[in-house]
C-alpha cells in the first residue's frame, strides 16, 4: 500500500552498527522493452517474451558494469559467462507493464551490490558444478527458444490454408506455441530460483553470516521487491539479535506489502515497544490498522506519529485517508491541507483533498485540486481531466 513507509529508520541498538552508508555501493539498472505481437501471440506469450528480453538486457548491462568496475575482470570470465552467472545471483523486478492487444510494454530493474555480486560470481566460477548448472539453464532456455521459433514457422505455413481441418491444426499449433513460451519462462525461473537458494545456502555456510549480514540481505531483498525472502532474512536477524527494533520494523513492512496486515501490526507493536519514540513505526502501524478497517485506531496512531514528528507530511496525509474512510470529510480536508503545507509538491494530497471536497458537493474546489494534482504528475488526476475534456 502506498501509505506504508518502506525505508529504514536506523536503530540505536549498538550491536547492529548499521549506518546510512552501509548500502551506498548498490547500483540499479532500468530497461524497457516493447514486444510487437504477431497474429500468433496471446497476452501471455507476449508478456513472457517481453520479460525474457528485458531480463536479458538488464543482465547484459549489469555484466558490462561488473567487468569494468569490479574485480570480475580478473576472474578470467567472458562477458557471456558473467551474464549467465549473474542470472543465478540477481533477479529482476517488474516496474511497469502494459498490454494494448498489439504491443506488450515492460519496464524492469535490477538492483545489486556490485561487490557482493562479484564475490558470488567468483564462488560460482570456482565451483564447477554450479557453473555447469547455470550453463545448463542457459542451454535449456536456448532450446525452448528454438522450439518456439519452429512452432511459429509451422503456424505461418498453416495459416495459409483455409480448410477446416487445417484450421483445427492451426488452432492446435497456436496452443502449442503459447504453451511452449509459458513452459520456457516457468522452467527457466524455477531452475534459477532453485539455484539461487542453493547459492544462498552455500554463501551462508562459507561466510557464517552475522545479524548485520542478514540485515543487509533483507534490505537488498526489500529493494528488489522480494518481500518473502526479506522476511526470512529478518527472521534470522531476530534470532541472532532479539532486540533489533529495525528488523521487526522492516519485517512488518514486508508483511504489509504482502497483505498480511495483522502480522504487520504485531511487528510494529514490537518495534514501538523497543523504541517508543519511533514515529514512523506508529505511522506504519496506523496504515496497517487502516487496511484492516480499524480507522479509529489508525487515527490514534497517526496522532501519535504527528506528536512525535510534527513535520511528517505523510502522517497527516494518512490521517486524511482514515477520516475519508469514516466519512468525516471536513477532518480529512484539514489533514490533507496540513500535508500540503508541509509538502507543496504532494500530488496525492491534492487529489484526495479534491475528492473530499467533491464528497461535500464543492465542485469548484474539487476541480481546482485535481488540476494541481495533474500538474504535479498524478496519472489518475490527468486521466480524469482528459476524459472530461478539462485542461490543467
Amino acid at each position: 500500500m502506498k501509505q506504508f513507509i518502506k525505508f529504514l529508520v536506523l536503530s540505536v541498538i549498538a550491536f547492529l552498527f548499521l549506518t546510512a552508508t552501509a548500502f551506498a555501493e548498490k547500483v540499479t539498472f532500468v530497461k524497457e522493452y516493447n514486444y510487437n505481437a504477431s497474429d500468433l501471440d496471446s497476452k501471455v506469450s507476449s508478456r513472457a517474451i517481453a520479460l525474457e528480453q528485458v531480463k536479458r538486457l538488464l543482465l547484459e548491462e549489469l555484466g558490462t558494469y561488473l567487468i569494468s568496475e569490479t574485480e570480475v575482470k580478473n576472474f578470467r570470465l567472458t562477458k557471456d559467462q558473467v551474464t549467465t552467472y549473474s542470472a543465478g545471483v540477481v533477479s529482476a523486478e517488474v516496474v511497469d507493464e502494459r498490454w494494448d492487444g498489439k504491443t506488450y510494454y515492460l519496464k524492469a530493474k535490477v538492483s545489486a551490490d556490485p561487490a557482493e555480486v562479484a564475490k558470488s560470481l567468483q564462488n560460482i566460477a570456482n565451483d564447477k558444478q554450479k557453473s555447469k548448472e547455470l550453463e545448463d539453464v542457459r542451454k535449456k532456455a536456448s532450446e525452448f527458444s528454438k522450439e518456439i521459433e519452429r512452432l511459429k514457422k509451422e503456424l505461418v505455413v498453416a495459416k495459409t490454408d483455409t480448410k477446416q481441418t487445417e484450421q483445427k491444426a492451426d488452432t492446435k499449433k497456436g496452443e502449442q506455441y503459447n504453451d511452449a513460451i509459458k513452459e520456457s519462462s516457468e522452467t527457466r525461473e524455477t531452475l534459477l530460483d532453485m539455484l539461487r537458494k542453493r547459492l544462498e545456502q552455500y554463501n551462508e555456510a562459507v561466510n557464517g553470516l552475522s545479524a548485520t549480514d542478514w540485515f543487509k540481505k533483507g534490505y537488498a531483498f526489500d529493494e528488489a521487491g522480494n518481500y518473502k525472502e526479506a522476511i526470512n532474512a529478518y527472521n534470522r536477524v531476530i534470532e541472532l539479535a532479539p532486540l533489533a527494533a529495525n528488523a521487526y520494523y522492516n519485517r512488518g513492512v514486508g508483511y504489509a506489502k504482502l497483505g498480511d496486515y495483522q502480522q504487520a501490526v504485531e511487528d510494529f507493536n514490537m518495534t514501538i515497544e523497543l523504541n517508543p519514540k519511533d514515529s514512523i513505526a506508529y505511522n506504519n502501524r496506523g496504515a496497517a490498522y487502516n487496511d484492516l478497517g480499524n480507522y479509529q485506531r489508525a487515527i490514534n496512531d497517526y496522532n501519535k506519529a504527528i506528536e512525535l514528528n510534527p513535520e511528517d507530511a505523510k502522517a497527516y496525509y494518512n490521517r486524511g485517508l482514515a477520516y475519508d474512510k469514516l466519512g468525516d470529510y471536513p477532518q480529512a480536508i484539514n489533514a490533507y491541507t496540513k500535508a500540503i503545507e508541509l509538502n507543496s509538491q504532494y500530488a496525492e494530497a491534492y487529489k484526495n483533498r479534491g475528492l473530499a471536497y467533491n464528497d461535500l458537493g464543492d465542485k469548484q474546489k474539487f476541480i481546482a485540486d485535481i488540476k494541481i494534482a495533474a500538474r504535479l504528475g498524478d496519472r489518475a488526476a490527468q486521466n480524469f481531466l482528459k476524459e472530461k475534456g478539462i485542461g490543467w
